[in-house]
């Protein structure tokens, strides 16, 4: 009896503990405080620099405004700035006019001293706008790293980890938890697919001695016809119990998404699917027919294939009793890899299509195994598939009886 696996090695805790009590909790370093210290202080550089800019120009405006724009000359004034006559004016007449001439040069330095504080405010502003955006962008890059290691996971990679540095704030704990939450999750698919190859040897092993034992008996020529009979039922309900654990395991490993791609031509595939239905077809009277265009997407060769087959099988089995047929096209559009099966058959209700894709769904109600073309299961491989591949298939009636299949997968 074969040992029992070790079990997996607990993820790593994050480093930061919510529970751990610190002794002065205000002063650690959360991104809270360090924007706040990072604007605060960008704000006060800013205010800095514009009040020494005002200062020094108000400074410059000051001085300029407390030169006299007059002079007196022997009992008359001149002003090369304000218009003041050279002539001798009464005492009243003076001093309007000297009143006048000083506001003007302060309204003056006043007007030069506000065009330029506003260029310099304006141009503060750019600059703090830029400072402000790159340095938000270099606090926050850890949400991109974050993002970019979800990203991937997404694609199935769940070897991926963030393992942030840096101090010790909320970004690291994020970072941290979401580490800990792959390495379950790891731990959980690799335990799925130990499962699933388990249960691939249980459910095959059984079958298959079952059906050689049934294929010794009904070889016997001297067998009962009674016995006969009853071991060719028997075999063909093997052979169906076969089929859909087949059907189960393939629908189980095809739910994730597919790490190993490789350039898969969709018209290759459609091609050998039609040459594994071609003699069902010929037995049921149903044409195949259809142009297929080079389409290379990358994924697994053997899960398109099963696509193809799959949608090919059900378009000749079912069909219309007589003149029957099957359109199988590939091309390419719109820079997406595109298969379309069409079939004449019976009329589908609009309302019905989507139960297709369940398994075991079959039209107007048959839930379970009650039929000999399949055991409902094909359309749910061949949706968990192209999900898989980043796809979708979508499922049309025909004008006349029949469904339009549309399998798009990117390039």
């Amino acid at each position: 009896m074969a040992a029992a696996p070790a079990p997996p090695q607990a993820p790593p805790k994050p480093t930061w503990d919510p529970r751990r009590t610190e002794p002065f909790p205000w002063l650690r370093p959360t991104i809270r405080i360090r924007l706040t210290l990072l604007y605060g202080g960008m704000f006060l550089i800013a205010g800095i620099m514009l009040l020494s800019i005002i200062y020094l120009l108000a400074a410059n405006a000051l001085n300029v405004g407390s030169d006299l724009p007059f002079k007196v000359v022997t009992g008359t004034v001149s002003s090369e700035s304000c218009n003041i006559g050279s002539t001798q004016l009464p005492a009243s007449e003076l001093n309007h006019a000297l009143n006048e001439c000083v506001n003007e040069q302060r309204q003056h330095a006043l007007d030069n001293l506000l065009s330029r504080s506003l260029l310099a405010l304006l141009g503060l502003a750019i600059i703090a706008f830029a400072f402000g955006y790159a340095m938000a962008g270099r606090v926050l890059s850890p949400l991109g790293r974050i993002t970019r290691t979800a990203r991937a996971v997404a694609g199935s990679d769940l070897s991926r980890r963030i393992e942030l540095d840096g101090p010790d704030d909320e970004l690291k704990e994020l970072a941290d938890t979401f580490d800990d939450m792959l390495e379950r999750l790891q731990r959980a698919f690799t335990a799925q697919q130990r499962f699933v190859g388990n249960a691939s040897h249980e459910l095959r092993t059984p079958l298959a001695i079952n059906r050689t034992l049934l294929e010794v008996h009904l070889s016997d020529p001297n067998a009962p016809v009674e016995l006969q009979q009853l071991g060719k039922t028997l075999l063909a309900t093997n052979e169906r119990s076969e089929q859909l654990v087949e059907g189960l395991l393939l629908l189980a490993r095809s739910d994730n998404q597919i790490v190993e791609r490789k350039p898969v031509d969709l018209a290759e595939v459609a091609e050998q699917a039609v040459d594994q239905v071609h003699a069902e077809a010929d037995a049921k009277g149903v044409v195949i027919r259809g142009e297929r265009q080079p389409a290379v997407v990358q994924g697994n060769g053997v899960l398109l294939e099963r696509i193809a087959l799959n949608l090919v099988q059900n378009a000749v089995r079912y069909n219309v009793p007589e003149d029957g047929w099957v359109e199988v096209t590939t091309e390419i559009q719109h820079g997406q890899a595109v298969l379309v099966v069409t079939n004449t058959g019976p009329v589908v209700p609009a309302y019905e299509v989507d139960n297709l894709f369940e398994p075991f769904k079959r039209l107007r109600g048959a839930d379970r195994t009650g039929s000999d073309k399949g055991v409902g299961l094909g359309l749910s491989i061949v949706r968990s598939v192209a999900r898989a591949h980043g796809g979708h298939i979508y499922a049309q009636p025909r004008e006349g009886g029949g469904l339009v299949m549309r399998v798009i997968l990117p390039v």
